[in-house]
């Protein structure tokens, strides 16, 4: 087994050989651009792991893992349409730098070079890769409209917030596990069991994810801290903030969730007191560190060596221990 940065290194130098420079130049540009941006790689870095964890040679799953990158940047650069995002990493999102249709066009494109990587295997690893990546595609999709159908919604529920992330986010990194799986050629059970795992360590990480968009250290968050509140998204903190609150607390944190005044600094600040004192902050911690020990108990299921589970726990606590 390699390090995480080993894998991370490893891929980069095979997506860096993956040249999508060709004619017709504003469509494949774009692509190259976006898939240089950089990013943590994690998804692709699972799929390597888990191969290797089933004692497959790693690169066996290079494509895999560039199937899994290629179409999670492919999500990124609709997302970023939808959102009307100006950056992505730091950077000019591609519809900014090109234009929406661009962007639309490039992206449907990506989607379609995902599928071709599975060309690269046999006919019967082709098929499970294939299915399964079907399947979670569109579950993606169907996660990303709950998104958008949540903000214009006051009656979003925990259990359909957890949904949403679970389909927007959690199906892909266990997907990217199972992907790694199917290549080592693995037992069905065994696939399931890692899925399992990689779905709930994912629901964790975007639990991870809100509470560092609140609470981050704007030094190393890498993103503004307190987008989601400015945007008015109701996460997880939110949700349980109104949960735990009276009900003259509950209509004004409503109230502030339905409002963008000009000092946002000053709105963050009230909402984040709103987080702390009515236990909505606390309770996010707990539900991070309750899917990631769910995570963990699903390994104990895994025909893997003792010193393989302890693998991928310290990788799973590494995530939550993050600041980024």
């Amino acid at each position: 087994m390699l390090t995480i940065e080993k894998y991370q290194k490893e891929f980069v130098t095979y997506l860096e050989s993956y040249s999508v420079s060709k004619e017709p130049y504003n469509l494949y540009n774009p692509i190259q651009y976006i898939l240089s941006l950089g990013g943590k790689r994690l998804r692709p870095v699972l799929t390597l792991m888990a191969a290797e964890i089933f004692n497959c040679d790693y690169k066996k799953a290079l494509d895999a893992a560039l199937s899994i990158e290629v179409f999670h940047n492919f999500s990124l650069v609709h997302d970023d349409i939808m959102d009307d995002a100006p950056l992505r990493r730091g950077k000019q999102t591609v519809h900014e730098k090109w234009d929406v249709n661009t962007g639309i066009l490039s992206g449907d494109a990506m989607l379609i070079m995902a599928y071709q990587l599975f060309e690269n295997y046999d006919t019967s690893t082709f098929q499970a890769l294939a299915k399964l990546f079907s399947k979670t595609a569109l579950e993606v999709c169907e996660g990303q409209q709950y998104d958008v159908d949540f903000e214009t919604r006051n009656d979003v529920t925990i259990l359909e917030y957890l949904k949403m992330i679970e389909y927007k986010t959690a199906v892909l990194v266990g997907a990217a596990m199972k992907m790694g799986a199917i290549v080592a050629n693995t037992s069905q059970e065994d696939q399931n069991n890692i899925y399992a795992f990689g779905k709930n360590l994912g629901i964790a990480f975007q639990l991870q994810d809100d509470y560092l968009d609140a609470f981050g250290d704007p030094k190393t968050f890498g993103k503004q801290v307190g987008g989601d509140i400015i945007e008015n998204k109701k996460t997880y903190l939110y949700l349980k903030a109104l949960e735990f609150s009276n009900e003259t607390d509950k209509l004004e944190l409503s109230q502030l969730f339905n409002s963008n005044p000009e000092d946002v600094a000053t709105k963050i600040n009230v909402v984040k007191q709103f987080f702390e004192s009515t236990g909505s902050a606390d309770a996010t911690k707990q539900a991070i560190q309750e899917y990631t020990n769910k995570a963990f108990l699903g390994l104990e299921s895994l025909n893997i060596s003792e010193d393989k589970k302890e693998l991928l726990k310290t990788f799973g606590n590494s995530l939550m221990n993050r600041t980024v």
